[in-house]
């Protein structure tokens, strides 16, 4: 049986208003006793507001619009589930929608969130925004909104950095300390994250340690299994010297696995690998995967966290949120030798 509020009001022998305030916890002047008698009927029918009635006097609709670029990649499935908890532990419900890398279905969906009155929209996009996009455009200045976008698009404020940089180079130093000389890298292809700082790092480690950059060295693929292991069995081919391959992401990582027995070798005996993102599946692989944690989780609750301040206090400038790296040792890795011409 779904009551309305005047149906509560009736059988906990109170006014409407009564009832709707003491919903919303504006109740403070009714005593604890009026309160009782409308909580009492609330728990035995098990009532629940109607958000779609209460928008119209509201103004909210308790509703989150979120859209991500691959709603299988395993790093925003926890961006997600970051998201979701701060959300539902607010009274908010989400809207997920899968933009597939393309701009244009992301913008679609844009469109359709504010169309269908959601308080707010977090875009997780690879994408740099059109000046003319339509989250900027002044109809729409008063939806807020926060970018998951690795700081891609300029701005002030709300910008969620990860130090990526600082993290690959770690990984990168770890393996030339362990003897590596002729360390491959598998990385995104072009069109999706460009995840500049990891191949960045990868390059300035060579050349701080006085190793000569390879450009066969490096084989691109999209930042999943497939493309890991693409693009590993690519650098295996072709490169018989390599003794380890530091991957774009962890799910690459799994595809180059996959490659590495096919090209029937072994980790790390014959190659060390190494990953980026500290997926919790990465420790359940055999070998254990080393690798990069980014707190994905956080990023997401972090994200849904900024949006609700926002939508609570428009003026309110929203804060940059700096997160740090941390290098997992596992057992994907081994030192080696280092060649007598380099000592």
């Amino acid at each position: 049986m779904k009551l309305t509020i005047k149906e509560i009001a009736d059988l906990a022998g109170v006014s409407v208003t009564t009832v709707s305030q003491i919903l919303n916890n504006k109740g403070s002047r009714f005593s604890s006793e009026t309160r009782q008698k409308v909580l009492a009927v609330v728990e035995k029918y098990q009532y629940k507001p109607d958000f779609f009635a209460s928008n119209l006097i509201t103004r909210h609709s308790k509703t989150i619009g979120m859209i991500v670029p691959d709603v299988t990649d395993f790093f925003f499935s926890k961006v997600v589930e970051g998201v979701e908890t701060y959300l539902n532990n607010s009274g908010y419900m989400i809207l997920l929608c899968n933009s597939k890398h393309s701009l244009q279905k992301e913008t679609q969906y844009v469109t359709e969130l504010i169309h269908r009155s959601v308080d707010g929209i977090i875009l997780a996009t690879p994408n740099l925004l059109p000046e003319d996009h339509i989250l900027k455009q002044p109809v729409n200045q008063n939806m807020p909104f926060i970018l998951v976008d690795r700081g891609i698009n300029p701005r002030e404020s709300g910008r969620l950095i990860v130090k990526e940089y600082e993290g690959a180079y770690q990984a990168m130093n770890f393996l030339i300390a362990e003897g590596h000389r002729n360390i491959g890298m598998i990385r995104e292809s072009q069109g999706y994250y460009q995840l500049t700082e990891r191949l960045m790092a990868y390059k300035h480690a060579l050349r701080d340690n006085a190793i000569p950059l390879q450009e066969k060295f490096i084989a691109c693929g999209e930042l999943n299994l497939d493309g890991g292991h693409k693009a590993a069995k690519e650098l295996l081919e072709n490169n018989e010297e390599l003794t380890a391959i530091f991957c774009g992401n962890d799910e690459m990582a799994m595809g180059a696995y996959q490659a590495i027995a096919e090209a029937g070798k072994q980790i790390p005996d014959d190659i060390s690998v190494i990953g980026f993102d500290g997926l919790d599946i990465s420790k359940y692989l055999v070998p254990a995967l080393t690798t990069i944690y980014q707190p994905s989780f956080d990023i997401g609750h972090t994200a849904a966290q900024f949006l609700v301040q926002t939508i609570n206090n428009p003026k309110q400038k929203i804060p940059n949120r700096i997160f740090n790296t941390n290098f997992v040792k596992r057992k994907s890795t081994k030192s080696i030798d280092i060649p007598k011409q380099i000592i």
